[in-house]
């Protein structure tokens, strides 16, 4: 049987498509997205949302000439079908296939990479000024989710952009959900919104009426646009949109392709900023989506039939176990609150917020906030643990400096999902926090060699009167025992954990369960290789690296970050400023780029640092340089 999917191979095809026929595509889309997650993984609830919008995008508008912005980004899988990757779309998140997010390398209709939340209406406007500068004509259309709307620098640009009053078009895709339930008082306005009548329909209904009054209708109507603040209020709570510039159409129905279309065609003749509000359902059109959207966010492959995750593995994760962990903290410490940036599940706080509801804030989608709110806590004896994706925790980046590490505030930063992460690439890989945070004044910065040892290092940060970070990866653990009692973890003291005669690995956090392997490798070439569990970055363990340099005068470093500014740049700066100048360094790390999608696995082996690549690359450096006997 034909489908009409077949016959898709760019935007231009949609033009003359019917209703029907558009309706009946987006069945067609459904079914291509759910059956390429299920067995890639992927966002799968946010794409289902946004299939009939993309459609009428796509038809009305004329990418890659008229520019299409995606939001965060992991909800333009449909935008690739429909721009010319539907034959590869199968590749999707797979090694050398499709990215999960928007690339203008990957196509010419991805107009703008994204990952990050709240930046599609500043990259818009950015867009549409340039066309204005350069006297061009084409339209610009940013999409963002409610959930995005709690990021700051999406009110930034909504305000800029009213008050240049430039032609730019803003569509509000309103699920009533982004990964975890909105929070704050934007939520709770377009919750009000999605209720209240329609504003623009009541307002033309009774200048209408007006106007019909025999002789003095005309006079009355322009009264009644004199005082339409008054009426605007009247009949639509807040209607904050038109009062920072922009024509406001909406809420209407996300998945009505009719009214979408008919909605888009109007709002192109309309001079200064639009924005459009549309209702849709996160998951929509596959029952166990639509039933736990934040499931299927982002999820694993999964059984299309049930729904269910396929598990690869029964070992707990870094994630639970940390959120476990700091259950068990607050029972003993009262003091203890957690905050997280719109990520209570992925963050492994969700179980910490039931039992503890009054110590747990999730502040949106709102890193910056996130932060200084953390340290405002510290400030009256709180000890706030704030659990943030590494590659989020960017954007908190002034933050920590200035109101957290300035003051020297005791708040801990867990980044959770540091390293490589796999599949969804370059935006989401936690590969440069050792290189932003070590140079801060202050800071503690501590990397777990399994998930036991995370455990005791949340103690040990809750127990320091400093800020303190700890970084560790995605996934799961090594599978070692818990210990039920919290230790201390002495403050700047590494961890011998195997002694070598021709070199030492001196590694940091999940890298050094590779350097044991490497070890064991070597060792059955004839060569004698130390492992050494750093644990901290900042502060370093000097007095083990001189002894290190005395006993074998060759160290290799080795961390998932990159390497420039990285843990292996803070060991040559100390072995630099102890004039060692004779001992041989080798860093072994992420080179100054950006690391594409692929499984974890596959990356590290990429980049030599599995313990079959760490192993070749120390085997070559004593063959260069010759061990010390």
């Amino acid at each position: 049987m034909n489908k009409l999917l077949d016959g898709i191979n760019g935007p231009r095809d949609l033009k003359t498509l019917s209703f029907g026929q558009l309706e009946k595509l987006a069945e067609e889309i459904r079914d291509l997205l759910i059956h390429t997650v299920a067995a890639n993984g992927g966002h799968l609830a946010p794409n289902l949302g946004v299939v009939e919008l993309t459609l009428a995008l796509h038809k009305t508008f004329d990418s890659p000439n008229d520019k299409i912005i995606w939001d965060v980004g992991h909800q333009a899988y449909v935008h690739k079908i429909l721009t010319g990757r539907r034959e590869n779309f199968t590749t999707l998140r797979t090694t050398g296939g499709l990215s999960g997010f928007p690339k203008r390398c990957e196509s010419q209709h991805d107009v703008f990479g994204t990952g990050h939340s709240s930046t599609s209406i500043s990259s818009a406007l950015g867009i549409a000024l340039a066309r204005d500068i350069s006297g061009e004509k084409y339209n610009v259309v940013a999409v963002i989710g409610d959930g995005s709307l709690t990021g700051g620098q999406a009110y930034e640009a909504l305000n800029h952009a009213g008050h240049l009053g430039i032609n730019l078009t803003v569509i509000l895709n309103d699920n009533e959900m982004s990964i975890a339930k909105n929070v704050g008082a934007m939520s709770e306005y377009l919750a009000k919104m999605r209720t209240a009548p329609t504003y623009s329909k009541v307002k033309h209904d009774i200048e209408y009426l007006l106007r019909r009054i025999p002789a003095i209708g005309d006079s009355v109507a322009k009264t009644a646009e004199r005082v339409k603040d008054s009426l605007k209020y009247l009949l639509v709570p807040g209607m904050l949109f038109e009062e920072l510039g922009f024509t406001y159409f909406g809420p209407i129905d996300g998945h009505n392709i009719p009214l979408i279309l008919d909605v888009l065609d109007k709002t192109k003749s309309v001079k200064g900023p639009v924005l459009i509000h549309l209702l849709t359902r996160k998951g929509k059109g596959y029952a166990p989506a639509e039933r736990n959207a934040d499931k299927f966010h982002g999820v694993g492959p999964f059984c299309i039939e049930t729904g269910e995750v396929i598990k690869t593995g029964t070992k707990p994760s870094y994630t639970q176990v940390f959120g476990d962990a700091l259950i068990r903290l607050a029972e003993k410490n009262q003091e203890v609150v957690a905050i997280t940036a719109a990520m209570p599940e992925g963050t492994g706080l969700k179980k910490f917020a039931a039992k503890y509801p009054k110590r747990f804030f999730d502040v949106g989608i709102a890193e910056q906030h996130a932060v200084t709110l953390a340290a405002g806590m510290a400030t009256q004896g709180k000890r706030p643990v704030v659990a943030i994706y590494s590659t989020f925790m960017q954007r908190g980046y002034d933050q920590i400096l200035h109101d957290v590490c300035l003051q020297n505030l005791p708040v801990t930063f867990a980044l959770d999902r540091a390293g490589i992460v796999g599949e969804d690439g370059a935006t989401h890989h936690g590969v440069f926090d050792y290189a932003f945070l070590r140079h801060i004044p202050n800071i503690v910065i501590m990397a777990p060699k399994d998930e036991d040892e995370l455990q005791h290092m949340l103690y040990t940060a809750t127990q320091l009167a400093a800020p303190v970070v700890i970084r560790y990866p995605r996934g799961s653990g090594l599978g070692v025992e818990l210990k039920h009692e919290f230790n201390t973890l002495e403050t700047g003291k590494a961890e011998e954990l195997l002694s070598g005669k021709d070199l030492v690995f001196v590694a940091i956090g999940a890298m050094v369960e590779y350097c044991r392997n490497a070890a064991a490798i070597l060792d059955a070439r004839g060569m004698s290789a130390g492992v050494v569990n750093a644990r901290f970055v900042k502060p370093l363990d000097g007095q083990i690296i001189r002894q290190l340099a005395r006993d074998t005068g060759i160290i290799v470093t080795v961390e998932d970050n990159v390497l420039a500014g990285g843990f292996g740049s803070a060991v040559l700066e100390f072995i630099n400023s102890q004039n060692l100048n004779w001992v041989k360094v080798l860093r072994l790390g992420l080179p100054d780029k950006y690391i594409e999608h692929g499984p974890r696995s596959y990356l590290l082996s990429q980049y030599g640092l599995d313990a079959q690549g760490i192993a070749a690359s120390a085997e070559a450096f004593i063959r260069q340089f010759g061990a010390r006997k």
